[in-house]
């Protein structure tokens, strides 16, 4: 992305001289995501002056659907545009310019970086569903207890079953279950969990 003609000219030329394919070439005013999503690269480098607001904005729709490193050149060193591009997952923000040379290690230090903090990033999606999982297992197993006269240990027995029968997780069984209680006590305007830890 660049809406300077002969810069974009200069990087397609470094890119190819790299070993590269530029599979698109775009302006600032174009829709990003969109170019993404039809075109995939593998990388994306972004080259202006000072860092718009709506070309951050962009990056930050790109880094959250369609997460690819992107590499920014420019030649604003302010601190917030740099936490404002970071923030919108830019793998390496280079304020020196792009020099010919300096552009294949600038590239696998960004892909890198983008692949160690996608690996982060997943690992803390599944923390977060694991915990959600253990926390929706405990609250129907109370009710389960509470309705069906259960011990845990039945009742945990009763949701593994039911989500080796559907062929889901067990924390997918416990919030149907959940959901299931809260739709039969809806009309009544009871909290059927309200007990439940």
């Amino acid at each position: 992305m660049d809406d300077d003609g002969a810069r974009a000219a200069f990087v397609t030329q470094a890119l190819r001289a790299a070993g590269h394919d530029v599979v698109a070439r775009m302006s600032a005013t174009e829709d990003l995501l969109a170019a993404v999503r039809r075109v995939r690269p593998d990388v994306i480098l972004v080259d202006m002056d000072n860092p718009a607001r709506d070309v951050l904005d962009n990056c930050a729709a790109v880094t959250q659907q369609v997460p690819r490193p992107i590499i920014f050149f420019a030649r604003d060193s302010d601190p917030d545009t740099i936490a404002r591009a970071v923030r919108a997952g830019v793998s390496a923000y280079v304020v020196d310019g792009m020099a010919a040379h300096r552009l294949k290690p600038i590239l696998d230090v960004a892909i890198a970086r983008f692949h160690e903090h996608q690996k982060l990033r997943n690992e803390l999606d599944e923390m977060r569903t694991r915990l959600a999982d253990r926390r929706d297992v405990e609250r129907a197993k109370a009710l389960l207890v509470r309705l069906r006269k259960l011990d845990e240990a039945q009742a945990y027995t009763l949701l593994r079953k039911s989500a080796m029968a559907r062929r889901i997780t067990i924390g997918e069984a416990a919030r149907t279950v959940l959901a299931a209680a809260e739709l039969l006590d809806a009309g009544a305007g009871l909290d059927p969990l309200e007990s439940a830890p």
